[in-house]
C-alpha cells in the first residue's frame, strides 16, 4: 500500500460511525480516537452496537442520529430481522449524501447500500464483484476448509485488484476495509480509520487526505491458539502455549472468538482458562477466523485421526458452524461424533448485561436462547451455563462470572473424571418420577414404557461393564421399586435409605430457605421425624431413585407459579444424598416430566440462586425425554 507522509492536520470535523452486532471493539475504537485525535483533531469515531437497542431504546435513538449526520459510515454483522429494521431506513437516507458506506457480513437488504466511490451493491454483480461470488461459491463447497480458502480469498483479492483501474480500486477498497475489521486489533482498527478517511474524505474534508500514514493491514494467523501468558497472546502454534507444571488432570479444548482476542477483550476468557488450570488441566484455547470453528477443532484438537482433548467448551456462546449468523447442524454434528469427548456450550450474555440478568426471572432473552442455547444443541452441545457478560448496559469490554465460571469448571472436572473412570466403577443414579404424586404415577410418562424401557438400559449397562444386580423381569423390577417395603414406612414407594436429619441440616446450605417455606427440618413429607426417607431401590452400582413430590398435596404445580418458594426438605434431601452419600458418578433422568426443572429459578441460564442448578450441582446429569412437545 502506498504510503502517506504524515502532516500537521486541520481541526476538520469528520465522523465516522461504525453500526455492528455488539460492543467488544467499543474500547480498540475509543483507544484509536485518542490516538489518532492529535493527528485529526476534528476526527469523532462513533460506534453503537445492535444488542444495546432493545434494553436501551435511547441508545437506538443515538445511533440513528449518528447514522443521519456520518460522513464515512462502516455496518457488519447486521442480520436479525429487528435490528434490520431498526436502522436500514436511516441508512437508506443517508447512503447517498455522505462520503462512503461500507455494509458487510450482514443481511442483504443492508449490504445492498454499501457506496464506495464508483462500486456499489444495489445492482447485479458484474467485473470483481461476480468474480469474488464465483470464487466465495467454489470454496463453500469444500466443508471444513471454506472458512479458510474464504479467508485466502479475502487477502489475495486486493493484490489482484489494484492493478484495475476503474471501479475495481473501490472493489479493492471494500476488501481491505474487510481485512483490517476481520483482524481487528488496536492498530489494525486505527489504521482501518486512516485508510477509510484518507481515500474517501470528501469536500471541506478532503484537506484530510494524506494527512496521515496508511499501514497495510497486520495478517494474523487465521486459525490458532490464544493464552494470556503466551508472547503475543495469540500464534498459529500450540507448541507456543504454556506447559502446565504440576498434576495433570487432563486436557481441555476451549474454542473462542478471534475478534475478542485480537481486541485484547478477554477478561471473561481469561477467567475459564486460570480456573482450568487451576485444577491441574492442560487448556488448549483455539480460533478460527471465520463462523465455522471446524478448521481450530482440528489443527488443535486432533492428532491425525487421534482426539487429543478429553472435553471441549465453547466459549463463543453460538454455533460450531454457522457462529450468529446460520447454523449447519449436520456439519457441527459429523465433527462433534468424531472428536468423541464432552461438548459443553457456554454463553457470554451479548443481549443485556449481567446486573439485568442476575434480576430477571427468565434469564436469556428469546434471541439468547435460540442463538446461544437450542441451535448449539441441534449440533449436540450439552450443559449450556452463563459465563461472563457487561456488567451494566452500555458497558465495552467482558467480565467474568466467577461463581458461575467455578460451577463451568467444576462440571468439566466432573465429566473428565466420569469420562476416565473404568465403567465397572461408576455408580449411576436413575430418577424416575412420580406425578402427580400418591397416585400410582411413579414411573409414568407420555409414550415411555418406563419400566420396560429401563429394564432393557440395566441390561445394556450390564453388557457394557457396568455392575449391574439385574432383577429377573421387568415385574420384578417394578415390584422392588414401588413397592418393596413402603407399606412398612407408609410411604408410597421402596424406602431404600435413610438421611439423618442432623447429617441433612448439617450439609444443606441453603436451609433457612426452605425452613422459611416448609418449617424446621426435616418436614412432614417423607420422615420418620428422625431421618428422611430416599425412594427406590439398588441395583448394583445402579441405584433407581423415585424423585420426591415437588409441591403442597392436593396442588402440586401451585410451585411452579410461586416466586421466591423453595423444594420441601425431602426433595432438597433426595439430591443430597445423590451427591454426598450415594457418591454418584452421573445422573440420568428417566421419562417426562421430571420436577427438577420445575423448581423455582429462571427459564434459561440459571444463576447461582436457581434451584434446579443448587439442587444438581456439579454432577453430570442427563434427561432421557421425547421431544414431542414444542412447548419443550
Amino acid at each position: 500500500m502506498k504510503q502517506k507522509r504524515t502532516t500537521a492536520a486541520k481541526a476538520t470535523p469528520i465522523k465516522l460511525v461504525v453500526v455492528t452486532l455488539d460492543s467488544h471493539l467499543a474500547s480498540v475504537m475509543k483507544e484509536a480516537q485518542v490516538s489518532l485525535g492529535k493527528q485529526m483533531p476534528g476526527l469523532e469515531l462513533c460506534m453503537h452496537a445492535a444488542t444495546d437497542w432493545e434494553a436501551d431504546p435511547a441508545s437506538l435513538q443515538a445511533c440513528k442520529d449518528d447514522i443521519a449526520s456520518g460522513d464515512i459510515i462502516l455496518v457488519t454483522m447486521i442480520f436479525l430481522d429487528h435490528q434490520i429494521s431498526a436502522v436500514l431506513p436511516s441508512l437508506v437516507a443517508r447512503r447517498d449524501h455522505c462520503d462512503a458506506m461500507v455494509c458487510c457480513m450482514s443481511a442483504a437488504e443492508i449490504m445492498k447500500q454499501t457506496r464506495m466511490g464508483r462500486f456499489s451493491m444495489d445492482g447485479e454483480a458484474t467485473g470483481p464483484m461476480a468474480l469474488l461470488k464465483r470464487l466465495r461459491g467454489k470454496s463453500s463447497k469444500s466443508g471444513k476448509g471454506a472458512g479458510a480458502q474464504q479467508a485466502s480469498v479475502l487477502r489475495q483479492l486486493p493484490r489482484i485488484l489494484r492493478f484495475i483501474p476503474g471501479t475495481a480500486q473501490d472493489v479493492r477498497a471494500y476488501f481491505l476495509t474487510l481485512q483490517y475489521w476481520l483482524a481487528a486489533s488496536e492498530e489494525n482498527i486505527r489504521q482501518m480509520v486512516c485508510f477509510l478517511i484518507d481515500r474517501y474524505a470528501a469536500g471541506p474534508r478532503e484537506v484530510l487526505r494524506g494527512s496521515v500514514k496508511v499501514e497495510a493491514p497486520i495478517e494474523y494467523p487465521e486459525t490458532g491458539v490464544y493464552h494470556p501468558g503466551m508472547k503475543g497472546r495469540i500464534s498459529g502454534k500450540v507448541s507456543a502455549l504454556p506447559r502446565k507444571r504440576g498434576k495433570n488432570q487432563g486436557r481441555v479444548g476451549l474454542l473462542v472468538m478471534r475478534s475478542y482476542a485480537l481486541a485484547g477483550n478477554t477478561a471473561h476468557y481469561d477467567t475459564v482458562i486460570a480456573g482450568l488450570e487451576a485444577r491441574g488441566y492442560q487448556v488448549v484455547t483455539a480460533f478460527a477466523s471465520g463462523l465455522d470453528a471446524r478448521p481450530a477443532v482440528q489443527a488443535f484438537f486432533k492428532d491425525k485421526d487421534k482426539t487429543t482433548v478429553d472435553a471441549v467448551i465453547s466459549l463463543t456462546g453460538f454455533s460450531l458452524v454457522g457462529g450468529p449468523a446460520y447454523n449447519d447442524a449436520g456439519a457441527a454434528e459429523a465433527m462433534l461424533a468424531d472428536l468423541d469427548v464432552p461438548y459443553i456450550a457456554a454463553q457470554p450474555l451479548e443481549f443485556q448485561s449481567v446486573r439485568r440478568w442476575e434480576e430477571s426471572e427468565h434469564g436469556l432473552t428469546p434471541i439468547e436462547a435460540t442463538m446461544m442455547v437450542a441451535i448449539p444443541e441441534l449440533e449436540g452441545a450439552t450443559g449450556p451455563m452463563i459465563y461472563g457478560g457487561r456488567d451494566e448496559d452500555g458497558a465495552d469490554d467482558m467480565s467474568p462470572h466467577q461463581e458461575r465460571i467455578d460451577t463451568l469448571v467444576a462440571r468439566v472436572d466432573r465429566l473428565v473424571q466420569l469420562r476416565r473412570q473404568a465403567r465397572s466403577e461408576r455408580k449411576l443414579a436413575v430418577v424416575l418420577f412420580n406425578f402427580p404424586p400418591n397416585g400410582g404415577n411413579t414411573g409414568t410418562a407420555a409414550n415411555l414404557a418406563v419400566f420396560g424401557s429401563l429394564y432393557n438400559t440395566l441390561q445394556r449397562l450390564a453388557e457394557e461393564g457396568y455392575k449391574v444386580e439385574l432383577p429377573a423381569s421387568v415385574d420384578a423390577l417394578r415390584e422392588a421399586i414401588t413397592e418393596g417395603n413402603a407399606l412398612q414406612y407408609g410411604a408410597y414407594a421402596n424406602v431404600a435409605e435413610m438421611v439423618d436429619v442432623d447429617d441433612y441440616v448439617r450439609r444443606e446450605p441453603h436451609l433457612a430457605e426452605i425452613e422459611a417455606q416448609w418449617g424446621p427440618a426435616p418436614g412432614k413429607q417423607l420422615t420418620d421425624g428422625r431421618r428422611l426417607f430416599i425412594l427406590g431401590a439398588h441395583f448394583g452400582n445402579i441405584f433407581v431413585g423415585v424423585q420426591p413430590a415437588f409441591g403442597w398435596e392436593g396442588d402440586p404445580m401451585r410451585l411452579l407459579f410461586e416466586r421466591g418458594f423453595s423444594p420441601t426438605h425431602a426433595f432438597s434431601a433426595f439430591y443430597d444424598y445423590l451427591k454426598h452419600e450415594y457418591r454418584a458418578s452421573a445422573v440420568l433422568h428417566y421419562g417426562t416430566h421430571g420436577a427438577l426443572e420445575f423448581m423455582p429459578g429462571k427459564q434459561v441460564g440459571m444463576s447461582q440462586t436457581c434451584w434446579p442448578d443448587r439442587l444438581i450441582g456439579d454432577l453430570p446429569h442427563y434427561y432421557l425425554y421425547a421431544s414431542n412437545n414444542p412447548s419443550e
